[in-house]
């Protein structure tokens, strides 16, 4: 018998996402660090991610359209309708109102909406496609996304990140649900999900989705751009994925596929989209540090989001026993820098916004590592010459562990029981040349 209890749950149920569209995973791509991207590069990346259990990619594109952004939606959108079957994988944009040109006109969002919406590579939400942004909060752009949104046949599913008004900042009867780019710490602390708890708070009642942002860390060094600050990030490729697991967003977004500039890349190095110029040279801290072994721990990380989301999801199983490690090559006090520890103000950092602390107190000096195991194991982590530290009695599933410098200097060697082992670039008590560069090396050891 359908009581009235029943009936109100149907009928809010179908102002949710479906469960089969939410609990996706996506990953940010600048569309501008992709100007030369051919279809076979955007193939090639597009299978990586999906080898990792990525769902998507939320392609930022900025103004103007012609160039390089009208090129390579092009190419994206080439490179998934020649993919076979077997791999699933969507695109969706996210209109970038602080890079490029300044913010969009309504005409070419409409145009590009019309043009690429409708595609069966674009990812839908309740038959409708899902559309964000970064920031353009505005007066006038809240005016034109209304606009825009009538503009389109059927409407778009418009979950826009406008983090600089907050939580509360708008009404949710402008959006279907919000992005946060609150996703690092302030100063000498850890990541929380504090920003991440009130924009569920504020979007829930209203029945809106909250997408969560993922990212491993923050370090830039660009003064062309007013940009050079680190924001602590040593564990939080670890923690974030964790506090995932608590907060249950709808849906997640990593942050980046490829913003080299910032150093929060997992993608491949792709050198022409690395800044590259005296007074914006990330090569000079990006050379050398991949960060596609964090893909590694991805599809345990997922499988486990999305079977705490919806548990007729499939557990998350360890396949191959493997450990993920990651540090700085030297202390956080060595070296010659003017990188502030937060965006706060400096002679680089124009508008900073936040209290200034030094590096080494923002940044630990340690080995980090994520342990995934078959069964129980035994993981050890040593620097040079010095004794191993020893972590006994690992569980089956996934692991997080962590040894300080401990003013050691010397190779980085780690091993796990079953067999694993792996031996990473010397921390030296100086960095080459002097200068400093907070980036991390990262790799894998074991079934990798």
């Amino acid at each position: 018998m359908l009581t009235a209890a029943t009936l109100v749950a149907s009928i809010l149920a179908l102002h949710l996402p479906s469960p089969v569209i939410a609990q996706s995973v996506f990953a940010h791509v600048f569309i501008g660090n992709t100007a030369g991207y051919g279809v076979a590069q955007w193939t090639s990346d597009i299978k990586l991610a999906a080898k990792y259990h990525i769902d998507g990619f939320v392609l930022n594109i900025a103004t103007p359209y012609d160039g390089t952004t009208s090129t390579q939606l092009s190419l994206a959108f080439q490179a998934i309708d020649a993919l076979p079957a077997s791999v699933s994988f969507k695109l969706l944009l996210s209109f970038d109102y602080l890079g490029g040109a300044g913010a969009w006109v309504d005409a070419d969002v409409i145009k590009i909406m019309k043009t690429y919406g409708p595609n069966g590579a674009y990812f839908h939400v309740d038959g409708k496609p899902m559309v964000s942004t970064f920031e353009g909060p505005s007066n006038s752009n809240i005016q034109d996304w209304l606009y825009i949104n009538g503009s389109i046949p059927g409407g778009i599913y418009f979950v826009p990140d406008w983090t600089s008004l907050g939580s509360e900042g708008f009404s949710t009867d402008l959006v279907d649900g919000a992005f946060s780019w609150d996703m690092w710490p302030d100063g000498p602390e850890n990541v929380s999900t504090v920003a991440d708890s009130a924009w569920v708070d504020w979007l829930s009642p209203a029945r809106k989705s909250y997408m969560m942002g993922v990212s491993p860390m923050f370090y830039t060094d660009l003064p062309a751009y007013n940009k050079a600050w680190v924001w602590r990030g040593d564990d939080t490729w670890w923690r974030r994925w964790q506090q995932v697991l608590e907060v249950l967003p709808e849906f997640v977004e990593i942050v980046t596929w490829n913003d080299f500039g910032e150093s929060h890349y997992v993608g491949p190095i792709y050198h022409p989209g690395v800044p590259n110029t005296p007074t914006a040279n990330a090569t000079a801290y990006v050379d050398g540090y991949s960060h596609q072994a964090w893909l590694r721990t991805l599809p345990y990380q997922i499988a486990a989001y999305k079977h705490a989301y919806n548990p007729t999801n499939p557990a998350p199983k360890v396949a191959k026993d493997k450990i993920v490690y990651w540090y700085r090559n030297a202390p956080a006090t060595a070296g010659n820098t003017k990188v502030t520890g937060n965006n706060c103000k400096s002679d680089i950092n124009l508008f900073g916004y936040q209290t200034c602390f030094a590096v080494s107190d923002v940044l630990q000096d340690s080995i980090f590592a994520i342990v995934l195991a078959t069964k129980s194991v035994t993981a050890t982590i040593s620097i040079g010459s010095g004794e191993p530290t020893v972590f006994l009695n690992l569980t089956a599933g996934i692991n997080f562990i962590s040894r300080p410098f401990s003013g050691e200097t010397g190779k980085v060697k780690v091993s796990l029981s079953s067999g694993a082992h792996g031996e990473g670039p010397a921390i030296v008590s100086e960095p080459v040349r002097g200068v400093a560069n907070f980036n991390a090396y990262v790799q894998c050891a074991g079934g990798c």
